[in-house]
């Protein structure tokens, strides 16, 4: 298999980097080829057994990458959520979507567990990610944790850390004040500069034009009027459930799900109480093969009432069969490609202004011209307060949902 001219000089500066720090992160876009570029670097070092780490849909590609390259190290590919399982030694390690360790100020299970693995078999480790600090620089420190000669190893912890590296801002909350660690300095990105090598897909000679559509439908009689009465008595009581929004979270929560068609009540049980999206998608879109990101697991449920056997949510039936598919929005942005589908549809949308970037370049290739995106969104519904600050990078957050509740 071919790499690529890009992919051969990355690998190149990968090796070198490696053999001087014994970590690298490939900060590479969508598309253009993490996954066989870091499997390249470790063919060039001759390594003996990879420890590939990713999402739990990636692990298909992952392999079948491995199957077309062929290379003589032994693969073991798995989930972060999966890392107490693994046995054995490993000389060369993979974390893909590396921001998900991100967490501060204290460090996420996942990263401690890496750390320990890395310290355990003193391998050579290549980070990935698309977006390393999709938020805020701060999410740069724990990703680099693990690595002993990383640029922050003087520092004993994120505290520690962020006296130099980040403008800490008490903010008070009620009467409780508290540390926001999110205002990270850009030196934190100049210290890693030399661990760090960046592509785009403009370098990678991508020329995609993204179209987006928003639709709007009016949903059920029942959905409006569910949505009035908690706005104004923040409960809603019906003959077996209750529907509880007695603070802004879950108002906010409430009113994000209702606009959808579905309910997660008081009990913890999830219903779909109006068809009225799923319906308007299988229409709108009918005889087409499509990829459906949606928010809430009920929404899952409404969309194979509508569409039954033709809907699938396994990443490889999609790609073998003329069905379309329905992923979840948060674990369906990152590692996997969605090429086959003739376009995108959200039918709902989700808070984190990554789950916007991520997810909707699933279909983007080198040979992609144009991509497009629907979003299918309630009449008089909250979505498009959330489009708006997501679409800015910016999260939607309960400081947005209390200044948009006077218009919702």
């Amino acid at each position: 298999m071919n790499f690529r001219e890009y992919q051969v000089k990355i690998i190149k500066n990968a090796v070198s980097v490696l053999n001087r720090y014994q970590f690298v992160y490939l900060s590479m876009q969508v598309r253009t080829g993490k996954t066989l570029t870091a499997m390249g670097v470790a063919q060039k070092l001759k390594i003996k057994r990879m420890l590939f780490v990713t999402k739990k849909k990636a692990i298909s590609s992952i392999e079948l990458d491995y199957t077309k390259l062929n290379p003589k190290y032994e693969l073991v590919v798995i989930n972060y959520e999966s890392l107490h399982k693994i046995e054995g030694k490993f000389d060369f390690i993979v974390l893909d979507e590396a921001h998900s360790m991100g967490a501060y100020p204290k460090p996420s299970k996942r990263t401690k567990m890496v750390k320990d693995i890395i310290s355990k078999n003193k391998p050579y480790v290549v980070l990935m990610s698309g977006t390393p600090s999709p938020e805020s620089f701060s999410q740069l420190y724990h990703q680099v944790y693990g690595c002993p000669h990383n640029p922050f190893n003087v520092f004993t912890n994120f505290y520690s850390f962020a006296r130099v590296y980040v403008d800490v801002m008490p903010v008070k909350i009620g009467s409780l004040t508290h540390n926001d660690y999110s205002h990270g300095k850009e030196s934190i990105l100049h210290a890693l500069q030399p661990y760090m090598i960046s592509y785009t897909q403009k370098e990678a000679g991508f020329k995609v034009e993204t179209i987006e559509q928003i639709k709007k439908v009016k949903m059920s009689d029942l959905t409006y009027d569910i949505i009035k009465k908690l706005k104004k008595d923040k409960v809603f009581e019906g003959r077996e459930e209750v529907i509880l929004a007695d603070t802004g979270v879950k108002l906010m929560s409430k009113i994000h799900q209702l606009c959808s068609g579905t309910i997660i009540f008081e009990s913890n049980k999830a219903q779909v109480l109006d068809h009225t999206k799923a319906n308007y998608i299988a229409s709108e879109f009918k005889n087409k093969k499509v990829g459906i990101f949606y928010k809430f697991t009920a929404e899952y449920k409404a969309l194979k009432d509508i569409y039954g056997d033709k809907l699938t949510n396994d990443i490889q039936e999609f790609k073998e069969s003329d069905k379309s598919i329905a992923l979840q929005i948060v674990s369906g942005r990152e590692g996997i490609s969605l090429k086959e589908a003739e376009c995108l549809i959200y039918y709902n949308i989700d808070f984190s202004a990554l789950s916007y970037w991520q997810s909707r370049d699933r279909m983007t290739t080198k040979d992609t011209k144009t991509n497009k995106v629907y979003w299918i969104f309630a009449e008089g519904g909250i979505e498009d307060r959330i489009y708006k600050a997501v679409s800015k990078k910016k999260d939607y957050t309960l400081r947005h949902f209390k200044k948009d509740l006077l218009s919702l």
